[in-house]
């Protein structure tokens, strides 16, 4: 064998002689690599299991800008109990609500609509209007008196004088994005939108005409939330609701409430 060959296989043998003794000490670091990256313990409470509602509804269920998803946080459970109802059942048309609720058992949907329900967190401030004073005017006409000739109830006699609904199945619509309530009461006069029968916003929103329906959330967008308000937690003494409304509980309501 040439000497060229012998000097380098020889160089290549002391170096591998070094290297021998330190591979185990190497082999046990690789090995423990993996438990030192791995993750943290998850946190299995139903706050962690519901962030990804946080993704279209805003971080604690405060909505997002986008103006489309509705706040969450703070609603009546009740109510936000027969909204997931409804999705999963089929009254409400959302493929990707439905998708998340399909597998959920009433238990659990109960479960999620009093996390969300007991949430206390600030709302936004309102938006300005984009309307015109008379529309303006006419969308707090139909709020704090309706119309009598188009069969409209007021929004007051059963969303609560302050708007901020009636706990556990009447909620507030303070608070809520302009776009959102337009497209809601749309949904509702064409249809595409149902509760539980006998719907009564279903019924009124028929009575709305489309201006109307701008007016309506025009002024209901408006209007700032009044600190520390929530949703009353019993129904006012003299209370006769105008339509007969399936989504609120028989318990809540007051005697002779319709059904």
């Amino acid at each position: 064998m040439p000497i060229t060959r012998l000097n380098n296989a020889s160089r290549l043998w002391s170096r591998l002689r070094c290297t021998l003794p330190v591979l185990p000490v190497l082999l046990a670091c690789w090995l423990a690599w993996p438990a030192a990256q791995a993750a943290p313990p998850f946190e299995d409470t139903l706050a962690q299991r519901l962030q990804g509602c946080t993704v279209c509804h805003g971080a604690q269920g405060r909505a997002t800008p986008n103006g489309y998803q509705p706040r969450l946080a703070g609603k009546p459970a009740g109510y936000l109990f027969h909204q997931l109802l409804n999705f999963r059942d089929g009254r409400r048309d959302y493929g990707p609500m439905t998708s998340l609720v399909d597998p959920l058992s009433d238990a659990y949907l109960q479960d999620i609509a009093g996390y969300f329900s007991s949430l206390d967190v600030p709302y936004p401030p309102p938006q300005a209007t984009t309307a015109a004073p008379a529309t303006v005017q006419r969308g707090e006409q139909l709020v704090r008196r309706g119309d009598a000739d188009a069969g409209t109830p007021a929004c007051q006699q059963c969303h609560g004088e302050s708007m901020m609904g009636i706990a556990p199945s009447i909620p507030g619509l303070l608070g809520l994005p302009r776009d959102y309530l337009n497209a809601q009461l749309g949904a509702w006069r064409s249809g595409k939108r149902r509760a539980q029968s006998p719907d009564c916003m279903a019924q009124v929103a028929r009575s709305l005409s489309l201006a109307d329906i701008d007016a309506l959330s025009q002024w209901l967008a408006a209007q700032p939330v009044p600190p520390g308000a929530k949703p009353l937690h019993e129904w006012p003494a003299v209370r006769q609701m105008p339509v007969a409304c399936g989504g609120v509980s028989v318990e809540a309501a007051p005697a002779g409430v319709p059904r």
